[in-house]
């Protein structure tokens, strides 16, 4: 009898065994499938990236933008377009900022074709700047200052290739600077820093509603979470960049 008992339980036991083993293999299951879902999106996501049209803007001759009116234009993608016009349009010595796209292969981009991840594009600006106010050099320090600049694709709660980060160069000595201070931040911070670093091309401005957002809507949802608090902390480290009575 005891003999009988003791088969009983190490055959309940076995099946105890076997229901936690595949439960286990069901969890781990689910969890490979969700780093694969991941680990697609991305792909899907930065297809643009990858491709030989896409190799051909990065390995471009940049083009220099010819100084007008002794008013000079540079070019960043940092996340949202709506955060970074807000952003350097607090920066003294900055003239105008518009909102756009750059660092594709496709032609006439918008919004809606940016937001594929498909076109190469990033949610980009065009910094209108004096160059005896403030410096090119200047103007990075305020790119990385006002980032997380380990984020790849995106900042904050925007990700995507569309909100990569990169900073656009229109000429050799740009590039230096551009490069020497990522370089000294990836010591610093000793980490890979994110930032794209690609030849200047051409700058598609985007539709109108989205310029001067940050300014013209200051109780919309994203202003009020994302775009101001970014702005701030970027004002906090920066006070000594500020235009005065600057919202």
């Amino acid at each position: 009898m005891k003999a009988f008992f003791i088969a009983i339980f190490d055959r309940i036991s076995f099946s105890l065994r076997q229901k936690t083993k595949l439960k286990n293999m069901a969890t781990q299951f689910k969890s490979i499938l969700s780093t694969l879902l991941i680990v697609l999106f991305f792909s899907c996501n930065n297809m643009a990236q990858q491709n030989p049209e896409q190799q051909a803007v990065i390995d471009a001759k940049p083009i220099e933008v010819p100084i007008q009116n002794g008013l000079v234009k540079a070019y960043f993608a940092s996340g949202c377009f709506w955060c970074v016009e807000a952003v350097y349009e607090s920066v003294f010595g900055v003239d105008e900022v518009i909102s756009g796209y750059a660092g594709g292969h496709t032609q006439n981009s918008t919004y809606e074709a940016s937001n594929t991840g498909r076109t190469g594009h990033a949610e980009a600006v065009e910094v209108i700047y004096n160059p005896d106010i403030i410096s090119f050099s200047t103007l990075v320090d305020v790119y990385f200052g006002s980032q997380n600049p380990t984020q790849v694709n995106g900042q904050g709660p925007d990700t995507g290739s569309q909100y990569r980060s990169i900073i656009f160069y229109q000429n050799e000595e740009q590039k230096q600077i551009i490069e020497s201070k990522k370089e000294a931040l990836t010591k610093k911070l000793n980490a890979t820093i994110a930032a794209e670093v690609y030849p200047f091309q051409k700058f598609w401005i985007a539709e109108d509603y989205h310029q001067n957002y940050e300014k013209l809507h200051p109780e919309d949802p994203y202003v009020q979470n994302v775009s101001i608090p970014r702005l701030n902390k970027f004002k906090a480290k920066f006070p000594e960049l500020l235009k005065e009575n600057k919202h």
